[in-house]
């Protein structure tokens, strides 16, 4: 069993390179205040892993892990590793480090998730996060490779199911929403008017096919922070903090799928079949079994990936919120929403909170670590003990889902 002691995010408004830090600046940084804002000292970390997809491309590093000896003396000799599964990078790492401490090698993990994405324009961003598609064999007439894949996705559901747009708008508006109330939003001071959540072509322009500007999660720098423990590790963690090991969270279920890199390999291969991403869905049920979770409404809150509004509409039904096809009940009804049956992204998910896309499973993570402890401030979930997370890499590619829990 592995525990969440605790970690760190940095502000997602920031732009690195404005503001004259490199990476190793921005490791250090969520290292060291992670550190400080669980109450561990360097030396007490004993291996490290990094979530990292593009660092090579966008900022021309690559041996992240070789970052750790250069945050604190004590950490030259860690052993460290980096993890590249595009956006669900920051998850594999989480997996690896879990699988370190549950066979027993290690006691206390760093994990780190963290990209810088700022400081090249749009377009090179966009071709630097296209090497997570079939380079060189799909999408090659489109500008902007992931909103054209996930404006495809659109059309497959309208194909299949019918889609409005409406629908899709209300998610976007949801978690913006959210994000104006997390202090680490990138969005929370952005405005909007009554025509931003429309197919208004001036207030929400097209960006590729069916996807429009407020469709997109947000390109971001961004780092986040969370050490993982054995039970005997966390046991003594607690009774030094004066706190009961129970209130500790667990990642109590997994889920790790991977399917064919190509966009329509998938979809050919979930002809006919219940759901658009088949395996997305064995992610979720992996998790939930090894959980031991056998309804959804052990689940008090989602933070799913939404790095389009299509991959939430696609998430909603296959987390199993509704019937193949009719996640739009679950939007008009208000399930998603916070004080709904099951709010999704509270604290405002890739669209409203930003992606750093390396980042995010591990901030994922930890706001599942926040929620399950009561300490997510102003998105906070009542309640919350049980949060699943959904970080997908590519047009799903490699899926994993975590659930997380007191």
């Amino acid at each position: 069993m592995t525990y969440i002691i605790g970690g760190w995010q940095s502000d997602f408004a920031n732009n690195w390179a404005r503001q004259g830090m490199e990476f190793a600046d921005a490791f250090s940084e969520v290292v060291g205040e992670g550190l400080n804002a669980v109450g561990l000292e360097a030396r007490d970390v004993e291996t490290g892993h990094v979530g990292n997809f593009v660092g090579d491309l966008f900022a021309g590093q690559g041996l992240l892990g070789g970052f750790f000896g250069l945050v604190h003396p004590d950490f030259d000799g860690l052993p460290t590793a980096r993890h590249e599964a595009a956006c669900a990078s920051g998850s594999v790492a989480i997996l690896a480090a879990s699988a370190e401490i549950e066979a027993g090698r290690y006691d206390l993990a760093c994990v780190v998730g963290l990209e810088q994405m700022r400081n090249v324009s749009g377009q090179q961003a966009a071709e630097n996060l296209g090497a997570a598609a079939w380079a060189g064999h799909e999408f090659q007439d489109a500008k902007f490779v992931w909103p054209r894949a996930f404006s495809d996705l659109a059309e497959e559901y309208d194909r299949r199911y019918g889609l409005k747009y409406e629908h899709l708008m209300r998610i976007a508006e949801i978690n913006f929403a959210n994000g104006k109330r997390n202090p680490n939003a990138q969005t929370r001071q952005w405005a909007f008017n009554e025509r931003s959540f429309t197919a208004d072509d001036e207030a929400n322009p097209v960006v590729e096919g069916r996807t429009r500007k407020q469709d997109c999660g947000q390109v971001t720098d961004g780092a986040a922070v969370v050490f993982l423990a054995s039970e005997k590790r966390a046991a003594e963690y607690a009774a030094k903090h004066g706190i009961p090991l129970e209130s500790l969270p667990r990642i109590k279920g997994w889920g790790h799928r991977s399917a064919p890199i190509s966009y329509a390999a998938k979809i050919r291969a979930s002809e006919g079949a219940e759901y658009v991403f088949p395996q997305v869905r064995r992610a979720i049920e992996d998790a939930r079994a090894r959980a031991g979770v056998g309804d959804l409404s052990q689940i008090d809150v989602v933070e799913t990936h939404d790095c389009f509004t299509t991959t939430e509409y696609m998430a909603i039904d296959h987390l199993g919120l509704t019937a193949p096809g009719e996640s739009w009940k679950a939007i008009e009804d208000g399930s998603i929403e916070m004080g709904g049956r099951l709010p999704i992204n509270p604290s405002g998910g890739l669209i409203g909170l930003g992606h750093p896309v390396g980042a995010t499973g591990v901030r994922m993570a930890l706001d599942a670590f926040k929620q399950v402890t009561g300490q997510a401030g102003d998105y906070q979930v009542e309640g919350a003990k049980t949060c699943q997370t959904l970080n997908i890499g590519g047009s799903t590619t490699t899926t994993v889902s975590l659930i997380v829990g007191v």
